[in-house]
């Protein structure tokens, strides 16, 4: 179970609740840290929602071969980190309601979703925009 840090939310966003149900749950995270992004603006008829996410993925310890001075091969102990940003990509993509990103790239995943609140009795709603970016630490 990865660690959630969630002191610099407001706890804004129902997508950012489901993500960060979906990514404490994935065995090899080890760190997810959110917060609330400086773009988050409300307005009478508009909330603009933005957080930003942060994981740390585990690290795997293995044995591999190094070379002593450049030439002697010794046994070493290599860290590999035991998921990466596509590959959490495609996690993410397979799990019902969060679906695949609108943008990625090596470095960020990002995900746009826009909806309206609408009352009992109200004709219109607020309309409510959440961004939601994944970043990886390292």
């Amino acid at each position: 179970m990865a660690q959630v840090d969630r002191e610099a939310w407001s706890g804004d966003g129902d997508l950012t609740i489901a993500l960060l149900e979906s990514l404490s749950g994935i065995e090899q995270i080890g760190f997810v840290r959110v917060e609330d992004a400086p773009a988050s603006r409300t307005g009478p008829a508009f909330a603009f929602i933005g957080n930003d996410i942060y994981v740390a993925f585990r690290m795997q310890r293995t044995i591999g071969v190094g070379r002593l001075f450049g030439l002697l091969p010794h046994p070493a102990i290599v860290l590999k980190k035991s998921l990466t940003l596509e590959r959490l990509e495609q996690l993410l993509t397979a799990i019902d309601g969060i679906g695949a990103p609108d943008f990625s790239d090596a470095a960020m995943l990002q995900y746009l979703r826009a909806g309206r609140v609408t009352g009992a009795y109200q004709a219109h709603g607020p309309k409510i925009v959440e961004l939601v970016r994944i970043y990886e630490v390292r």
